[in-house]
């Protein structure tokens, strides 16, 4: 029972932490409601260009509800470098506290916060017109599968922040790594609109994978005029694979160099 209470007074602490910070929760939602609000109108015209009556709103929901996973993963190897070198994870070890626990707790509070950020972004969506196809099953799959791929994509920045131990670097390499393959990527565009080659690496992309199945949510088919409760489980489950590919190489090598840090 150690792991899970101390997993537990641990999550409350970073939850306490973000509270605390209201600054860092605000510009964390800043640049997706931005997106949301500001971007889909400004291309709102790109909507004709994927199909008759396409609403741009309702296509770039799933790429902006993403987009969000990946400041909160930012978040989770910088903060992890803050307690390195305030001395927090020095005290902790010093304690009885299970080991595990120190880095389950972190990641259970990255996607806590995550799901809490994308509930906010979907309300405000369903404001501006968008309803998901599969009602409310739909919206907890959404919620389900952007938490899913923020805990794969934050591996990246932890075992970053845990090799480099510098916040400046996570951020640099993380926002190199991940905004390309965000343009890249079916996220805010159709990929008919890309390049032939930006097309290619946009059908291997990760976040194209994520991105479509969160899309198969709350889009109807094409050529389906009424459709409800139409789930694309192929499109689902393949997202599901790649991001468990995702988390199985970056969650192993954070907890890799965790032990390292630790020992």
């Amino acid at each position: 029972m150690s792991f899970f209470s101390d997993s537990y007074h641990l999550f409350i602490r970073w939850m306490k932490k973000l509270v605390r910070n209201p600054i860092l929760v605000f510009f964390s939602l800043f640049q997706p409601i931005i997106f949301l609000v500001l971007f889909t109108q400004l291309f709102s015209k790109f909507g004709s260009l994927i199909g008759p009556g396409v609403s741009y709103t309702v296509f770039a929901t799933a790429g902006i509800v993403l987009q969000n996973a990946f400041s909160s993963a930012f978040q989770s190897g910088t903060s992890v470098v803050d307690d390195i070198k305030s001395g927090f994870l020095t005290k902790m070890l010093a304690t009885p506290v299970n080991r595990s626990a120190i880095l389950f707790g972190r990641i259970l509070s990255d996607m806590f916060r995550v799901a809490v950020q994308t509930i906010i972004i979907l309300s405000l969506a369903y404001v501006l017109g968008v309803y998901p196809q599969t009602g409310v099953a739909g919206y907890v799959l959404v919620i389900l599968t952007v938490g899913f791929f923020g805990l794969a994509w934050s591996g990246i920045s932890l075992a970053l922040g845990l090799k480099t131990k510098s916040g400046e670097t996570v951020f640099g390499i993380a926002g190199f790594l991940t905004f390309p393959l965000l343009f890249m990527s079916t996220a805010l565009v159709d990929p008919t609109s890309m390049p032939p080659w930006m097309q290619t690496v946009s059908s291997y992309n990760p976040i194209s994978f994520a991105v479509n199945a969160i899309r198969s949510l709350i889009m109807p088919p094409p050529l389906c005029i009424i459709c409800t409760n139409v789930f694309d489980w192929s499109t689902i489950l393949q997202a599901y694979g790649v991001i468990a590919l995702i988390g199985v190489i970056t969650l192993g090598a954070t907890l890799y160099l965790f032990r390292k840090v630790v020992s």
